[in-house]
Parts: structure tokens; C-alpha cells; sequence
């Protein structure tokens, strides 16, 4: 039986490069119905269907162009598990260390910003550790679901982008050799697109793309590549774009709190005069009353709409009218 080596956090230097960027997170999280607050599992961390068929496309053109497939992923400790077992079916691994990504605020933080943050330290590893030929995503994580770390992966990397393919296939020399003149490496990939129809786009290198599910399995681990994987230590890159928050940062200058539709404050107004229910009914409605028409403003600058949509607010009651500024040469007295 021939098995796959266990790699550490450094490739080796011949070969092309194609890396597995993966999202690792919990597969099925709690939310709690009234408070909403989200728990998750340790054990229940893992590769979403998306991130398997990522890795598995990168171990087939690493082999196809005879490279070397190095898998990253950030977050805290508790992935490594995960790490180790994508050790196993040969593919080397590097954890960008994110230790608060796995708490509460961490999370919080997360879904409120971006993921160009992530993806800057992504690219700021692969570059301490080679420039890829290929990285491969899967198209969206299963705890955010955003999909656009691999667009922002490849502004980073200054490389081509193809996303959401449903299949990959290697094109080009399959030996250690830099490709040269018309034998240049590069992917052909197909795309889903409405109505059953199908894009099939030739990607040259260096790229990244993303990748579906699409009834792609991640292949099995051989034994001795699980157990030798076990006893293999998860190399750690630190990032150093972002500055980890401190104690009194918590979750940042965002909070997230619970939403609602827009509600006017309560007015008091008159009752009305007459005692007969129907001209009480007609008065309360204001059904016979004249209305302002509507007012069509624009196009205006920014101030300009701001003292329009103010003025209409007082007109109606909504805010007090303001304060008059005091008389020219009254200020300050003296």
C-alpha cells in the first residue's frame, strides 16, 4: 500500500503550488430562539461539503501537474482536529492563529465586518510561504454564507478569479518544469448558469477560484496517514494585519443589536367637538380634511435633504421645532 507523506507547515519547493483555503466551523450551531445567542460545539467543527470538494480539487491538480497542495485555514486551537485529518490524505496544513474567532465576541465581530481583514492574512501567509499557482475555496461558509473571501483572496494575490464552478479540470505539463511558450498550465472549469445551461471558461494561473459541493467527495484517508497524522504537530502562522482586541475593545465599535421597523412617537391631538359618532369618526381620520400634496425634492445635496426630511418632521409634529439662534452680538456678553 502506498500512502501519502504527512507534511509539516512548509511545502516543499519544487513543484507548482495549489492551496486549499478552508473554512472551519461549526456545521451545525444553536441559536437560541429568544435571545439569540449563538452556541457551538468543539466536536462539531468540521469541513462543510463546499470546503471537501475545495480540498479534493486541489489534491487532483496537485497530482494532474505534479505539485504540492498546502491547505490553511484560520481560527482558534480547537480546528486543529480538523487540520490533522486533512494532514492525512496528504496535503500540507498551516492554522493562521485567531484565538478569539472561537468566542463570543470574535463571532460577533466577524459577522459584523468583512472579509478582506481574513483574507489580507491569508495572503500575507502564502506570502512568508511561496506565491500558489491555484488556490481553491469552497464557494460560501456554512456559518456566514457571504461567499466573497475568494474575491477578495484574489484582489490580494493579484490573481485571475473564477467563482461558483461546479467542476475543475487541470490543463497543461504534468512535470516539475516551469510551463513555457504554448504549454502553459491553466484550468478549464464549467459554471452553472439558468436554465439548465452551463459556462465553461478556461482560467490561467495564477488564479483563485471557488468551488461547489456539487456531488464532490473528499477521498479517505489511509490508516497509517490517520495515525501518522495524530502524531504530527499543526504549525501555527501568526497574523500580523490585524491587531488582536483588547480587553476593553470586546466585540469593536459595531454592536449588533435586534432590529425593528421604524415606529412615530405618540402625538396627542384634540378631541373632537361634536357628540354625533360619524362626525367624530370623520374628525379622528381626518377623511375630509385637506391634505398636503406630495412634494417631489430634488435632485439636492446632502444638507439640503437633511433640512427638507427636518422640516417635514416639525411640520407634522414629529421633532420640536429648533431653538432660534440668539441675536447677532448678544453672545458671550461681556
Amino acid at each position: 500500500m502506498t500512502t501519502a507523506p504527512i507534511a509539516t507547515g512548509t511545502p516543499p519547493a519544487d513543484g507548482p503550488l495549489v492551496v486549499a483555503c478552508l473554512r472551519i466551523a461549526d456545521l451545525h450551531p444553536e441559536v437560541h430562539p429568544l435571545t439569540g445567542v449563538v452556541s457551538r460545539d468543539p466536536w462539531g467543527v468540521g469541513l462543510s461539503a463546499a470546503d471537501a470538494a475545495a480540498l479534493e480539487y486541489a489534491l487532483r491538480m496537485a497530482e494532474a501537474w505534479s505539485g504540492r497542495v498546502l491547505a490553511i485555514s484560520a481560527g482558534p486551537a480547537a480546528i486543529e482536529p480538523v487540520l490533522r485529518g486533512v494532514m492525512a490524505v496528504g496535503a500540507s496544513v498551516v492554522r493562521i492563529a485567531d484565538e478569539v474567532a472561537g468566542t463570543e465576541h470574535g463571532y460577533t465581530a466577524e459577522l459584523a465586518g468583512d472579509e478582506e481583514g481574513l483574507a489580507r492574512d491569508i495572503a500575507d501567509a502564502l506570502a512568508r510561504l511561496g506565491p500558489p499557482d491555484l488556490v481553491l475555496c469552497g464557494d460560501r461558509s456554512v456559518d456566514r454564507g457571504t461567499g466573497a473571501l475568494p474575491a477578495f483572496l484574489a484582489h490580494q494575490l493579484g490573481a485571475a478569479q473564477a467563482l461558483g464552478l461546479v467542476t475543475i479540470e487541470a490543463e497543461g505539463p504534468s512535470d516539475h518544469r516551469p510551463a513555457t511558450g504554448g504549454h502553459r498550465r491553466s484550468l478549464i472549469g464549467e459554471r452553472r448558469l439558468d436554465g439548465g445551461w452551463r459556462e465553461r471558461l478556461r482560467v490561467p494561473l495564477p488564479a483563485v477560484c471557488s468551488v461547489e459541493a456539487a456531488g464532490t467527495r473528499l477521498r479517505r484517508a489511509s490508516l497509517a496517514g490517520a495515525l501518522a497524522a495524530e502524531a504530527t504537530a499543526v504549525p501555527v502562522d501568526q497574523p500580523t494585519g490585524r491587531a488582536a482586541p483588547g480587553p476593553e475593545e470586546g466585540a469593536g465599535s459595531t454592536r449588533i443589536g435586534a432590529t425593528r421597523p421604524f415606529t412615530p412617537r405618540t402625538r396627542v391631538v384634540p378631541a373632537p367637538d361634536s357628540a354625533d359618532p360619524r362626525t367624530r369618526l370623520l374628525a379622528l381620520t381626518g377623511a375630509l380634511v385637506a391634505h398636503d400634496p406630495p412634494v417631489v425634492v430634488g435632485p439636492v445635496g446632502p444638507t439640503e435633504a437633511a433640512d427638507e426630511l427636518i422640516g417635514f418632521l416639525v411640520r407634522h409634529g414629529y421633532l420640536e421645532p429648533p431653538a432660534s439662534p440668539p441675536p447677532v452680538g448678544t453672545a458671550g456678553g461681556g
